[in-house]
C-alpha cells in the first residue's frame, strides 16, 4: 500500500487546524480526517459519525499502531509543510507526495 496523495485544507479555528484527505494507491481515498489541537498536542482524528446515542465512532481507521503511526507521521509532515507555506506566503492547499511503501 502506498500513499499517493495528501490534501490539507487549513482552518483558522482554535481546535480544528485542518481537514485532510489521503489517497492510497491512486485508487482509494479517505476524506474527513481532521488535525485537532488537543490538551496533549496536535493529533490526527479519523473520519467519524455521530450515533443516535450521541457517541462519535470512527468510520475508517488504521487497524494497528504501526499503520496509525505511519499514516500520522506522513499526514503531520504534510500539515506542517502547509502551515510553513502559509507563513511564507506560498500556500498551496494540496501537497502531493511521492508514493510511500508501507512496511510491516
Amino acid at each position: 500500500m502506498k500513499i499517493t496523495d495528501i490534501r490539507i485544507l487549513l482552518r483558522d479555528d482554535d481546535k480544528l487546524k485542518a481537514f485532510v484527505s489521503v489517497t492510497f494507491d491512486n485508487a482509494f481515498a479517505v476524506r474527513g480526517m481532521k488535525i485537532i489541537e488537543g490538551a496533549k498536542g496536535t493529533f490526527l482524528a479519523m473520519p467519524s459519525r455521530k450515533t443516535p446515542e450521541n457517541v462519535y465512532v470512527d468510520v475508517a481507521f488504521p487497524i494497528n499502531r504501526e499503520t496509525r503511526a505511519w499514516l500520522e507521521s506522513h499526514v503531520m509532515t504534510a500539515y506542517h509543510d502547509a502551515v510553513r507555506a502559509r507563513e511564507e506566503g506560498t500556500e498551496d492547499v494540496t501537497r502531493p507526495i511521492r508514493p510511500i511503501e508501507v512496511t510491516g
